[in-house]
């Protein structure tokens, strides 16, 4: 019986094996849902973080991972900190370009941000 448990493999990474388009959709949809939260923490003092958890549910049921593991697995930085931060300071200098959350609102950047996140769900529901 435990010789058994030793044919087991063990994998590192609690990703599934998916492929090159696949990572790239959901890398896409992290970063969607992580600066539409960051606007709406930002220019509307919305701290929900409801986009980055209704895509968390989305990858538990379809992808069997989470926000987090696909930080840590699919970004190049390879740590979900490091990820954070470095969206942190992308989107902020972003906003900054733009003249502040004033800017930001005359340009309309949340709907901007608000289709880029709806498209990228989509393209996840899709999946099997």
């Amino acid at each position: 019986m435990l010789s058994a448990l030793w044919a087991i493999p063990i994998l590192s990474s609690a990703a599934p094996l998916l492929d090159e388009q696949t990572e790239a959709l959901i890398v896409d949809a992290v970063e969607a849902a992580f600066e539409l939260d960051l606007y709406n923490s930002r220019c509307r003092q919305d701290r929900s973080g409801r986009r980055t958890e209704n895509l968390n549910k989305a990858l538990a049921s379809g992808f069997r991972m989470t926000v987090i593991d696909a930080q840590d697995d699919l970004f190049p930085e390879g740590y979900y900190r490091d990820v954070q931060e470095r969206m942190t300071r992308d989107f902020l200098a972003r906003l900054r370009a733009m003249g502040g959350c004033a800017g930001a609102k005359e340009a309309k950047l949340r709907n901007e941000l608000r289709a880029r996140y709806e498209q990228a769900m989509e393209q996840l529901e899709q999946f099997p």
